[in-house]
């Protein structure tokens, strides 16, 4: 049996570590979307976790795992988005330093709450390697630990926690849809369903704009991401090389949808359910609600992930007189 990154013992040990510190999330229903839908959905609403996403659980699980010694000299990552806060924020519960190097067009929101949870921002250009070149620069000057937003095993560990909460929450399920991009999130909860629960489906969900994915599954092979569009921003990323062969192993089948069907969903979340969610949140509903995953059989009850609920509301309300 192939051996990857993490296992379910790590996941295991990830919930115990987590638990009374992260949101235990709850799963919600809705009878319209389950009309839509054509079948029961359970979904995970992560967009109530701290820091409004599901990232925390994986850099808790990080933060917490580090030696005393290690943990004295903080920890670092490249990031404009969720992991950024969700990093500096388990810093800040640990009290311990967080270094974050961010671009500098990451939204006024996302750094003022970087700051707020008392991380060391350094801003750079936004390009991959800047922002990679920058890190190892703050690594050299402070020796803190580079956790990597997805492709970093405790990481991944924390991330499957989410499917040993929901296979407790909702029973008997069928399967389960969860949006993926550098694939934390979806490699976490494969490995977890793998181990407790093997009969259930994972379904990835991928923006039709950022399909690297899905190429890679259909070619058998990594193929990175090349210029993604999508409005779906916290999907933009490529695989791992830890999160990539889980993908490639455990994850039954990629669906996309394009942006048109992601606005539809987030549109249906915050009016039927009213809950704010962001667009890649969305992904998985629009997938649930396409006709292709609709003519999947032997479905009856789906646990759809809701990533996060991190909209920049602000820019909405700017733009009204």
């Amino acid at each position: 049996m192939p051996q990857y990154a993490v296992d379910i013992e790590d996941i295991r040990a990830a919930a115990r570590r987590i638990e009374g510190v992260a949101h235990r999330t709850p799963v919600l229903t809705c009878s319209t979307l389950d009309r839509l839908a054509g079948r029961r959905l359970f979904f995970k609403c992560e967009n109530l976790q701290r820091v409004g996403a599901f990232k925390f659980r994986g850099a808790y699980n990080a933060v917490a795992s580090l030696s005393d010694e290690e943990a004295a000299r903080g920890v670092l990552t490249h990031s404009s988005g969720n992991h950024a806060q969700a990093l500096a924020q388990a810093a800040r519960i640990r009290g311990i330093p967080a270094f974050i190097v961010m671009p500098d067009n990451a939204p006024a929101v996302k750094v003022d709450a970087v700051r707020g949870y008392g991380a060391e921002i350094t801003h750079c250009r936004p390009i991959l390697e800047e922002r990679e070149t920058r890190a190892e620069e703050v690594r050299r000057r402070t020796g803190a630990t580079m956790i990597h937003a997805y492709d970093h095993p405790p990481v991944m560990a924390g991330q499957g926690t989410t499917a040993l909460e929901l296979l407790d929450q909702a029973p008997a399920l069928d399967a389960i849809v969860a949006p993926v991009g550098g694939g934390g999130l979806i490699s976490g909860i494969a490995v977890a369903v793998r181990g407790a629960a093997p009969q259930v489906r994972v379904i990835a969900a991928e923006p039709a704009g950022a399909d690297d994915a899905r190429r890679s599954k259909r070619a058998g092979e990594w193929i990175p991401q090349n210029a993604p569009d999508t409005i779906a921003d916290g999907l933009l990323t490529s695989l791992g090389t830890n999160t990539w062969p889980v993908v490639r192993d455990l994850v039954e089948e990629v669906f996309t949808v394009d942006d048109q069907a992601i606005v539809a969903a987030m549109q249906l979340v915050w009016e039927r359910m009213k809950l704010v969610i962001e667009p890649s949140a969305a992904v998985p509903l629009a997938v649930v609600l396409s006709d292709p995953f609709r003519a999947l059989p032997g479905l009856d009850r789906v646990g759809v992930v809701f990533s996060g609920g991190n909209v920049d509301l602000g820019s909405y309300f700017a733009s009204r007189p």
